[in-house]
């Protein structure tokens, strides 16, 4: 498939998620044997890891479709974005959706600011630049919007791999916003 094909496939699959029409294709137990030699996802999504958010339903996809990193914030730390390089250079992936999502807490989280422990402190850091960048009206949604935008250019700065594959044409990487009202994927 083109990355063409590849999008209009993941936008009908959310059709039917947000239709109730799910078709349930590629799940079965022929799928899983096909799949037992290796893997050849057309897409990487890195999604927030909130539980309402899923990218194998929100699209539609079967076993093998989609290769899906999730953390908090759907940001691109060192381990994300590690995976995703592995998808990019081993197993042949031609688009990267950077999926944020309504309400998310992890940049609720961000906006509120304080002390929230080490850990959870290093991932909100992730999210600050889409702070910086945001006004004082903006919303949680306004900035969840702006840090997928971010970070698809934070991927693109900090990996040679995912650079070196975009510039060449081989991979193509868009922002994305999960509804959590509708279940509606919108393209940014």
């Amino acid at each position: 498939m083109t990355i063409e094909e590849i999008i209009d496939r993941l936008k009908q699959g959310n059709q039917n998620f947000v239709a109730d029409k799910l078709d349930g294709k590629l799940q079965d137990s022929s799928r899983r044997s096909e799949l037992t030699g290796g893997q050849q996802p057309h897409t990487i999504v890195l999604s927030c890891a909130d539980s309402r958010v899923v990218p194998e339903l929100a699209f539609d996809a079967g076993l093998g479709e989609l290769f899906v990193v999730r953390v908090a914030g759907n940001v691109a730390n060192t381990s994300s974005l590690a995976s995703i390089e592995y998808a990019v250079a081993h197993v042949g992936s031609k688009l990267i959706v950077v999926m944020g999502h309504q309400n998310c807490g992890a940049v609720t989280a961000a906006m509120a600011g304080g002390d929230n422990g080490h850990n959870i402190n290093h991932l909100l850091n992730h999210i600050q630049p889409a702070l910086s960048v945001s006004h004082d009206g903006s919303t949680v949604n306004d900035v969840v919007k702006t840090n997928a935008k971010l970070t698809v250019q934070e991927m693109i700065s900090r990996s040679q791999i995912i650079r070196e594959a975009a510039e060449k044409g081989h991979i193509r990487i868009v922002p994305a916003y999960y509804n959590l009202d509708t279940g509606a994927v919108d393209f940014l």
